[in-house]
């Protein structure tokens, strides 16, 4: 049986767009439009200094308007709330900018206990961002949750030795699906995984 202090260790991890906003970000016009392949973030490490200044530019015109468009899933308020209500505390890790990411927690009024960005150090996949929010939160990442909607999200918690949920919507399941702990359609559906009060 899980006690108050049991359930305080339990952190709930959430990826941000995609998983509790609908996806909104064109990852391949993005791409095309900085002439890179592959991940984008890595891409940008092997531009020289001029080309990277640009890249970064574009992708942050692309990232505010993807802030400032955003929607929520349904029941994203209710279970951040619901998570932190139960004792779980609730944070936000994204390969976004701090300032975008601040811009949707403040138009939606998401209430966390914590932010790690791209600008905070290593990003998904490392398990290292995990691990440090984990710290952060005095949270055992073998007893706490990754929720994503990418596979870089899955490798991240995986490799921190978290649980993870992989978010897909209304999307076909993805190749890698099978690597995750759980697969879901709506964010209602952690009430179960979690063992939630419904609030």
């Amino acid at each position: 049986m899980t006690g108050p202090a049991d359930r305080r260790t339990s952190a709930v991890i959430f990826d941000l767009d995609g998983t509790l906003t609908r996806p909104i970000l064109d990852f391949d016009l993005i791409r095309a439009e900085l002439g890179v392949t592959g991940p984008i973030l890595e891409a940008l490490e092997h531009l020289d200094t001029d080309a990277r200044r640009h890249a970064e530019l574009v992708l942050d015109r692309h990232e505010r308007d993807a802030a400032e468009r955003a929607e929520l899933y349904e029941h994203a308020l209710e279970i951040v709330a619901e998570c932190r209500a139960a004792g779980h505390p609730v944070a936000i890790l994204t390969r976004n900018t701090r300032a975008c990411a601040e811009l949707v927690l403040r138009r939606f009024e998401i209430e966390i206990d914590a932010l790690r960005t791209r600008e905070d150090g290593a990003v998904k996949p490392s398990p290292e961002p995990v691990l440090s929010l984990c710290r952060q939160l005095s949270a055992d990442p073998h007893q706490s949750w990754l929720i994503g909607d990418f596979h870089f999200d899955i490798l991240s918690g995986k490799s921190a030795g978290t649980r993870t949920v992989l978010m897909i919507g209304d999307a076909p399941p993805p190749a890698f699906a099978e690597e995750a702990d759980f697969v879901i359609r709506c964010l209602s559906e952690l009430r179960a995984i979690l063992h939630l009060p419904e609030s």
